[in-house]
């Protein structure tokens, strides 16, 4: 990567205004989307205040205005404005990673599929120095290119794709751009799910509370920022309540997000008034402590089954896997409907 900048020298009274750089985008970095481009090559700076001067049209691809989605592409000029990191930021900043391998699914010479635990943020951003790509990049030196194709929340656990090479990358988002992956989950929703409501189409929107946090809602499909969503559930099995714990039932569901929004099961399972346990950003808080006592010490959503096609054979892929212990504990010890009082 390389700096150029950009700006003319102010008068002598006083001094010149910050200047704006420039940065190329080389081989390696093309195809990736301008969020994560940016991310990535400005350490410290936090995702919120990124996303915001995109969508400022501050930061510009070309000389044109973009959008977050945008794909940068080898010789692209990405015009990113002044940002300034406190000197504790810029510390963490230049401090490498800790390296860390994770669990493989699968791995060959073009992609790497990992178990992503829950807690571990997939790369650094706002309030997280590191994530699973840096980790794995310092665990790997000689990797040439590695790559997120997709993202997790980092209290989700599961399925994670990373690409080795260039055209890896670009083949595996275009089928997650295009819907022809296969993306199910496991989730613990409170209550007892509706067998007969199995699809959900609700348009979500993006906003930002008071401190700079990220929120979705559901909003009106002619909402002016509405993005529609698609949500197809399916119930696994229910579990009665736990009289004595205070608990209520829930339902362990299996589902399929057929467009990968921000927060798309969370919110769609929230607004349907069946939260996910454990969830802190959307759940019943008062529920999410009586859990957290009862051995529940994280949010109950799981990337359990990826489908795609290998960007070089074009071989179908199926990987699955199961609950990880803390979650498969919690639902060996609660009863079944039938072994309930």
């Amino acid at each position: 990567m390389k700096h150029i900048i950009e700006g003319k020298v102010g008068p002598q009274i006083k001094p010149a205004a910050p200047a704006a750089s420039l940065l190329l985008v080389d081989e390696e970095s093309a195809g990736q989307r301008l969020d994560n481009f940016l991310i990535r090559h400005l350490k410290g700076v936090p995702k919120t205040h990124v996303y915001r001067i995109i969508r400022s049209g501050e930061v510009r691809i070309n000389k044109g205005r973009v959008a977050a989605d945008t794909r940068v592409q080898t010789g692209d000029s990405v015009r990113v404005p002044p940002v300034r990191l406190s000197e504790r930021a810029a510390e963490k900043a230049d401090a490498p990673a800790p390296a860390r391998e994770f669990p493989i699914l699968f791995e060959d010479d073009h992609l790497l599929a990992i178990a992503k635990p829950s807690g571990v943020a997939v790369h650094g951003g706002s309030g997280v120095s590191f994530g699973v790509i840096e980790q794995l990049r310092q665990a790997r030196p000689q990797a040439r290119f590695l790559e997120l194709v997709h993202r997790l929340d980092r209290e989700t656990s599961g399925i994670l794709l990373l690409a080795k090479k260039r055209s890896a990358l670009t083949h595996l988002q275009d089928q997650f751009r295009d819907r022809e992956t296969g993306k199910t989950y496991l989730a613990l929703a409170t209550g007892a799910w509706p067998a007969n409501k199995k699809v959900i189409d609700s348009a979500l929107h993006k906003y930002l509370l008071p401190d700079g946090e990220r929120r979705v809602k559901v909003v009106d499909k002619d909402h002016p920022d509405a993005m529609r969503a698609v949500t197809l559930v399916r119930v696994r099995s229910g579990l009665a309540p736990v009289q004595l714990a205070g608990l209520p039932a829930f339902s362990l569901l299996e589902v399929t997000i057929k467009t990968g929004r921000t927060h798309q099961i969370r919110v769609h399972l929230a607004s349907s008034g069946h939260a996910i346990a454990g969830d802190d950003k959307y759940g019943d808080f008062e529920l999410n402590k009586r859990l957290v006592r009862q051995g529940l010490k994280r949010m109950f959503l799981h990337a359990w089954r990826l489908q795609f096609k290998h960007p070089a054979s074009g071989e179908t892929l199926q990987l699955e896997l199961p609950l990880p212990p803390e979650l498969q504990s919690f639902i060996d010890a609660q009863p079944s409907p039938s072994s309930s009082p």
